[in-house]
C-alpha cells in the first residue's frame, strides 16, 4: 500500500505540474495565414508577398519572428505608419504569427542593384562599414548575403532599394523609432551613402 501511496503521490505531483505549465503556442496555420494575405495585405504587398511597389518591403522569405515583432509593434504603435498600424490592429496574435509564417515559408527572388557608379561604395559600407564615424559593417548583423537572423534583424538581401533606402532616411530622421540600433547608424550617414548602400542591398542575394 505504501508504495501505491508513493505513486500516486508522485502522479499527482506530474499532473499538478502539467497544469501549471504554460501552453505551447499552436503551431502557425499557413492556410489561414494566406487567406489574411490575399484579403488583407494583398493591395500592398501582392498576395505572395512578392515584388510589388518599390515603396512597399518584399515580405516573401522574411523572418517570421521578424515579421510578428513589426505587425505587433504596428499594432501596438511602437512602430508609427497610418496603413499598417489600421491594418494590424484587427489582427489577433494568432493572425500575426499565421500571416508571418505563411511570408516566411515563401522564397523571394533575387532583385538587382540598379546604379553601377556606386555599388563600390554600397559594398565597401557593407562589408567594412565606415571605421572614422564608428559606422559598424552592415554585414555584421545582416550576414554577408543579407540573410539577416531571424527574429532579431531583418533578411535584407534583395530588398527593394528604394524602400531600404525610405526607411534608412527615416531612422535618420526621428520618423521610425523601433530600432535605437539602426537610428544610431542612420544617424551617421549622409544621403549618398544610404542611397549606395540601399542601393547595393538589393543585389545581394
Amino acid at each position: 500500500m505504501k508504495i501505491v501511496a508513493t505513486l500516486l503521490s508522485g502522479l499527482l505531483l506530474a499532473l499538478s505540474a502539467s497544469a501549471n505549465e504554460p501552453a505551447a503556442a499552436a503551431k502557425p496555420d499557413l492556410a489561414k495565414g494566406g487567406t489574411i494575405a490575399s484579403n488583407v495585405c494583398a493591395a500592398c504587398h501582392t498576395a505572395d508577398g512578392s515584388r510589388g511597389s518599390p515603396a512597399n518591403p518584399i515580405l516573401q522569405g522574411q523572418h517570421a519572428d521578424y515579421l510578428v515583432k513589426q505587425l505587433t509593434e504596428f499594432k501596438s504603435g511602437k512602430r508609427k505608419n497610418a496603413v499598417m498600424s489600421g491594418m494590424a490592429a484587427p489582427l489577433s496574435e494568432e493572425d500575426i504569427r499565421n500571416v508571418a509564417a505563411f511570408y516566411a515559408s515563401k522564397t523571394a527572388k533575387p532583385g538587382f542593384a540598379k546604379n553601377k557608379d556606386t555599388v563600390q561604395l554600397g559594398e565597401k559600407i557593407y562589408r567594412g562599414g565606415i571605421a572614422d564615424r564608428a559606422i559598424p559593417a552592415c554585414a555584421a548583423c545582416h550576414g554577408p548575403t543579407g540573410a539577416g537572423i531571424p527574429s532579431q534583424y531583418a533578411r535584407i538581401g534583395g530588398q527593394h532599394g528604394d524602400y531600404i533606402e525610405a526607411q534608412m532616411l527615416a531612422f535618420r530622421a526621428g520618423g521610425r523609432t523601433n530600432s535605437a540600433q539602426m537610428t544610431g547608424v542612420a544617424a551617421k550617414m549622409n544621403d549618398k551613402e544610404i542611397k549606395a548602400v540601399s542601393d547595393y542591398v538589393a543585389g545581394l542575394r
